[in-house]
């Protein structure tokens, strides 16, 4: 899948390598913004672990039933036109299950995209999913169009995610693909992060280059974030 792969084997292989960075020397320039840089990312390692185990907690009927209702909360509160072209993800493991939510945009027409990740280092691939186009494993345990399917730029991206904070932080698995994506795309589309309301924490560390979320939609509700610079 874009986003990485799911379970904690995978998981903790992340947080172990973003805990590591460039080793340098006292005297070294950027030193000291590196030795903060890697402070943070060891800091997210570790709330990627246990917010990891949180959601693992819950259980396979929670989260079936949490998913169907995030369904309901975004088609209620989250507004979007018909031209726009939506981005889901393929659910892995314990994630929320954005499918319920694709099928409804797909029954009403809406064009609906999956991403791919083709190479380590490289923005996600977003392919149109048409209704009646099988789907072909794509690695990570995930499932997408075919290569030869359409691509197009979203206007709105449901993301997974570890864990998300009161100003729109949101913590994902350390690779970096949706950060990356977002830096390549002409137009900055809405970010909505589908999230189980357990998976709230009281503050993630953000860096410069992440990206915060417009809104996070859980079985509790939408919240939606302010503008940041």
């Amino acid at each position: 899948m874009s986003h990485g792969q799911g379970g904690t084997d995978f998981l903790a292989l992340v947080s172990q390598c973003s805990s590591f960075g460039p080793r340098t020397r006292k005297d070294d320039t950027g030193a000291e913004a590196r030795m903060g840089s890697d402070g943070i990312e060891a800091e997210k390692a570790a709330l990627r672990i246990s917010a990891h185990a949180r959601r693992q907690a819950l259980s396979e009927d929670f989260r079936a039933e949490a998913s169907k209702a995030m369904s309901f909360q975004f088609f209620d509160k989250v507004a979007f036109a018909p031209e726009d072209a939506i981005a889901g993800y393929w659910r892995i493991r314990d994630e929320a299950d954005c499918q319920p939510i694709l099928v409804k945009l797909m029954d009403g027409g809406q064009s609906v995209l999956l991403p791919v990740v083709t190479a380590a280092g490289a923005p996600l691939d977003f392919r149109v999913w048409a209704s009646d186009a099988p789907l072909y494993e794509a690695g990570f345990g995930t499932l997408a169009p075919a290569d030869t399917a359409p691509r197009r730029a979203p206007d709105l991206i449901l993301m997974p995610l570890l864990g998300f904070d009161a100003e729109g932080t949101r913590l994902g698995y350390g690779g970096g693909y949706y950060d990356r994506t977002i830096a390549s795309l002409a137009k900055k589309p809405m970010l909505v992060g589908l999230a189980f309301a357990a998976q709230r924490l009281d503050a993630i560390p953000r860096q410069p280059h992440d990206v915060p979320l417009d809104a996070v939609v859980t079985e509790e509700g939408v919240q939606f974030f302010e503008a940041h610079a």
